[in-house]
């Protein structure tokens, strides 16, 4: 089969997914023929996701939340008016969409919950079918636990789910733990997506905190509880990328790149991990038994943070008080069940994706070699 992929450019979550997902299908013979994301001005696209995608990758301009002058949390009446504003670039970034979809030749679009993506399939009605991929998609599950939050902004982050997910075939639900299917909303829950890297990554108990900050201006709250604590080594990935590949700021705080070989090299030795609560890197945490502290910038941060607590992950905050953390540490373990249920997402994920293409045939003289070699 030859997949399109989509992916939502905001944050790190979506693009290591895109990654994973591409790896596991060219191991199983399938592949994905070119990868567009959305991109935006307060962000640039990574440079570990151009180093490890193999198909051709493609940008087009996409809506995405704005963080507060502060740089901390998001203010979402403010992001709601700057993307209104941006209307006629939308627009056009759907036609270049709906253009590529159908020149790629693919048989299959996937979309890492980009909201172009729907609107797309809602407006021009590509011949080529969708499928879904995201944990926001648990939002929509009627079994799903919100945290007491705004309802209006629960509200609106359920319609935008419904949203990125208009006219797709299936809609795949990543989650923390198992969960029965959704029939009624059309919701199939499935592990996390983690990278090969992950499941092979050794832990180990190191001395320092390991933590990463979708938006900057956490930064400042981490260099004032530096000050008070300097004993204790810090390392922080960041997505400023104007600043220099790793800012030492002493011999105990250094912030860093985004680089996905050396964040899962410093989350395996970590002591504990601190994070504004996107789920790629909560389940990688969990993954290799690390203690979780999660600071949400947003109402959708607030939910994964909520479910990952249930999950056994660790604690919620509403800044980088980095003692609350240390403290849980010495009462944190590991959730061992998790492991079991993340290792089983490519056999579920192929089953799910060769079953939604009616045009898909497995090569039977490869079954019948393979059958012949065991022999």
């Amino acid at each position: 089969m030859k997949f399109l992929f989509i992916v939502q450019g905001e944050g790190r979550g979506h693009l290591t997914q895109a990654i994973t997902l591409e790896e596991i299908l060219r191991s199983n013979g399938h592949e994905v023929v070119e990868v567009l994301v959305g991109k935006s001005n307060s962000r640039r696209l990574p440079g570990f996701f151009n180093r490890s995608i193999h198909a051709p990758v493609k940008r087009f301009v996409s809506p995405n939340f704005l963080p507060t002058p502060s740089n901390k949390r998001v203010k979402l009446a403010r992001s709601v008016a700057y993307n209104l504003m941006k209307l006629p670039t939308y627009i056009n970034s759907m036609n270049y969409i709906h253009r590529r979809i159908e020149a790629s030749g693919a048989d299959m679009v996937i979309n890492f919950y980009e909201l172009l993506t729907g609107l797309t399939y809602f407006l021009f009605h590509p011949s080529v079918p969708q499928v879904c991929i995201g944990h926001q998609y648990l939002f929509l599950h009627k079994d799903f636990e919100f945290p007491k939050a705004d309802p209006v902004s629960l509200l609106l982050l359920k319609f935008f789910t419904g949203l990125t997910s208009l006219g797709a075939k299936e809609r795949l639900a990543l989650s923390f733990r198992r969960m029965k299917d959704d029939e009624q909303n059309g919701i199939r829950v499935i592990p996390p997506l983690l990278r090969r890297e992950v499941l092979l990554h050794e832990p180990y108990e190191g001395d320092y905190v390991h933590g990463y900050m979708v938006n900057s201006g956490f930064g400042d709250n981490i260099m004032d509880w530096h000050k008070k604590h300097p004993e204790t080594p810090l390392r922080f990935f960041w997505d400023k990328w104007e600043e220099e590949p790793v800012k030492k700021i002493d011999d105990t705080l250094s912030f860093y790149q985004l680089d996905d070989v050396e964040f899962l090299k410093q989350m395996a030795g970590c002591k504990a991990y601190a994070s504004t609560a996107g789920f790629e890197s909560v389940c990688e945490a969990m993954y290799l038994g690390k203690p979780i502290m999660m600071v949400p910038a947003h109402i959708e941060q607030d939910c994964n943070a909520y479910d990952a607590m249930q999950s056994g992950a660790g604690i919620i905050s509403s800044d980088f008080d980095l003692q609350r953390l240390l403290d849980f540490v010495k009462d944190y373990r590991p959730n061992r069940n998790f492991g079991y249920w993340v290792r089983g997402a490519e056999y579920t994920l192929l089953d799910l994706l060769e079953s939604n293409s009616s045009d898909y045939q497995p090569l039977l003289c490869n079954e019948m070699y393979l059958v012949e070699e065991f022999i």
